[in-house]
């Protein structure tokens, strides 16, 4: 197999703000370097965007590029670049996409949608290397940007940074420097392009976690009324799993319980609502393994939501005899 890794540089509206919905990043350069299944390089690709809704660089933006909109002006429309690069790419059948972070992918379909170019293939497989940098070399979990990991891993620097090419240069030389043994189970799903059905949905089980993505929900109070994905289950085993504490909302998308599995233990279950580009809601439940520290810690972050909804309440009957005697 061979790995394409890629980058981009985008532009955005001048002032910052969202000007046309349907593509609020335009793509203004694609550079990938592909590499053989030893992470040598083999080949790479690279072309600037003509922009054709922001054609004046934002302020940040044009602060940290190694070019111009002179140099723009000179470059092909998106479509034609895109062409060339999914080409360029398909010219060796068996590949996966690697990006520094997980918003290349979605930023790239964006941009196609608003060109109305044929989708790329669905469910999309990548590597995350900012995530699997991350996991393997930051204890904390932090996530770090690509010229602090070239760095931490002394990567000779002999190009300039927030270049689309040389990004992808370097994101392949992290990648071939931490050489993961287990790269294979380390895959994320894109999901920009999320499952629509139930027969769609995907579930994979991983050495270290278990993702299941949901089909679309017209309202999103449905995702928790959903059977199979309210069941707790073992992310190594796949079976039911005892209920050590329910399901609770942590933040307005997010819900949270813990399990346990009585040949693999304790686990953390969590479901993240996202809501696409069509306004449906769909969800993308983990199950990772914790430990009685990790059950202590999420008992007692329900305790807080708990002590914290019933200030709310509380204040909230306070202050309604004086709503009532201003209206008098």
């Amino acid at each position: 197999m061979n790995y394409i890794v890629f980058d981009l540089e985008w532009n955005q509206s001048y002032g910052g703000f969202t000007e046309n919905p349907r593509m609020p990043f335009e793509i203004i350069e694609i550079g990938a370097v592909k590499l053989d299944s030893k992470f040598n390089i083999i080949d790479s690709f690279s072309s600037l965007v003509k922009p054709k809704l922001y054609k004046k660089l934002q302020p940040h933006i044009r602060s940290i590029l190694n070019y111009d909109e002179k140099d723009l002006k000179n470059g092909k429309p998106f479509d034609m670049v895109c062409r060339e690069f999914i080409k360029w790419c398909d010219s060796d059948k068996d590949y996966i996409f690697c990006t520094w972070g997980p918003m290349d992918l979605s930023y790239l379909q964006n941009n196609m949608d608003y060109y109305y170019m044929k989708p790329l293939p669905s469910p999309l497989k990548f590597y995350n290397v900012q995530q699997i940098y991350t996991d393997l070399k930051e204890k904390d979990g932090s996530i770090v940007k690509l010229e602090k990991a070239v760095t931490s891993l002394s990567i000779d620097i002999d190009r300039p940074f927030h270049s689309a090419v040389n990004d992808a240069y370097y994101t392949a030389a992290v990648l071939a420097k931490i050489h993961p043994k287990d790269l294979a189970d380390r895959y994320s799903y894109d999901v920009y392009n999320n499952p629509k059905a139930k027969e769609d949905e995907i579930i994979s089980y991983h050495k270290h976690y278990m993702e299941h993505i949901s089909r679309e929900f017209d309202d999103k109070k449905d995702i928790m009324m959903d059977k199979e994905l309210a069941t707790m289950r073992c992310y190594k085993c796949g079976k039911k799993a005892a209920k050590k504490i329910k399901w609770f909302t942590n933040t307005p998308n997010t819900h949270i319980s813990v399990c346990k599995c009585w040949y693999h233990g304790l686990m953390i279950s969590k479901i993240k609502i996202k809501q696409n580009k069509n306004l449906k809601y769909f969800a993308i439940k983990t199950v990772l393994p914790t430990d009685k520290l990790g059950l202590e810690n999420v008992r007692q972050r329900q305790e807080e939501l708990r002590l914290r909804r019933q200030q709310k309440r509380h204040k909230g009957d306070e202050q309604d005899p004086i709503e009532i005697d201003n209206k008098q």
